[in-house]
């Protein structure tokens, strides 16, 4: 996920899921994009038909012309408290991480540790790291820079994160060519090179990772991870059960609500399209069927809501 132009992040916001406490941190919010351009195949008459259900937090006005609008993305991690833990799921971008295919990026030097303090919450409080997928602005938080060096940021927490995609990441670092599932279509992209070696290697080499299988069953305290497949080669989404109440971490399984409305569309950033459509359809049948509160990663405005069938397919509400 990536654009070209940075706007001030929105605060975030607080949840009750059960006994567990869900907090959004904000990295930073990007413009970077139209519509046509995050979703490649975004007819003009699609837009227009869902143009109003848009305001400017989600999509800007357009300046050169009527397609010209640029979408709202957000990127930000996960902060959950539960009676146990301190978890964080997913952790943007990072700062000083060299992203030269990406501008935006590029060479951070955003407030992200202390946007978590003021949450209440040092690096050494964190005790378990759970990640959808390795992209840039999934994992760069990860690590920071010390002495020269990329060192765990959350020197305690256990970092959970699926085995295949560690492979194939770890052999596209490496020069090798990875196994790709061939029921997930043809791939169109790959990760952004060295993100593996600056972002995920160090915590793997400090005995950080724990590595799963997706669909395995849960890893603590009501969560598991959930097969989504497509925009990366094993993304997963991240289920929490809590006193009866059901939430789902969605990843990149989406990118903007304009896929709820519209889910044949897949992002500009997805791997394997054909695999991110599927999962996307399936996240959005099974969360309309059990009313689950869907925690995006880069809606912009609150970042949650809920999926509800329409004469159309499917809407999306803000929580």
């Amino acid at each position: 996920m990536a654009g070209t132009d940075e706007m001030p992040p929105r605060a975030g916001g607080t949840w009750q899921v059960g006994d567990v406490t869900v907090t959004r941190i904000d990295e930073m919010t990007l413009d970077g994009h139209t519509a046509a351009q995050l979703l490649p195949g975004l007819a003009p008459a699609e837009l227009a038909r869902h143009r109003d259900r848009f305001g400017p937090g989600l999509l800007r006005p357009a300046q050169a012309g009527p397609d010209s609008e640029r979408v709202v993305v957000s990127i930000h991690t996960w902060l959950l408290r539960t009676p146990r833990h301190v978890i964080l799921i997913d952790t943007a971008t990072g700062n000083g991480k060299s992203r030269p295919q990406a501008p935006a990026l590029d060479g951070l030097d955003e407030p992200y540790l202390a946007r978590l303090a003021a949450a209440g919450v040092r690096p050494e409080d964190v005790d378990a790291v759970l990640i959808t997928h390795l992209h840039a602005d999934h994992v760069g938080w990860n690590t920071r820079l010390v002495d020269g060096r990329w060192q765990p940021t959350f020197p305690r927490a256990r970092h959970y994160f699926s085995a295949a995609e560690q492979r194939y990441n770890a052999a596209l670092s490496d020069g090798r060519a990875p196994d790709v599932p061939p029921a997930l279509g043809p791939r169109v992209g790959t990760p952004y090179p060295g993100v593996y070696d600056d972002s995920v290697r160090p915590v793997i080499d400090a005995g950080l990772a724990t590595l799963i299988d997706v669909g395995g069953g849960e890893v603590l305290d009501g969560l598991s991870f959930v097969s989504t497949p497509g925009h990366s080669i094993d993304h997963a989404s991240i289920r929490l059960v809590s006193r009866g109440q059901e939430a789902l971490f969605a990843g990149d399984v989406m990118h903007h609500p304009l896929q709820v409305h519209a889910p044949h569309l897949s992002s500009c950033f997805c791997e394997f399209p054909e695999a991110a459509e599927a999962s996307r359809r399936a996240v959005l049948a099974e969360a309309a069927e059990r009313n689950t509160l869907i925690f995006a990663t880069h809606f912009a405005e609150s970042s949650a809501g809920r999926v509800t069938r329409a004469a159309d397919g499917y809407a999306w509400s803000f929580a």
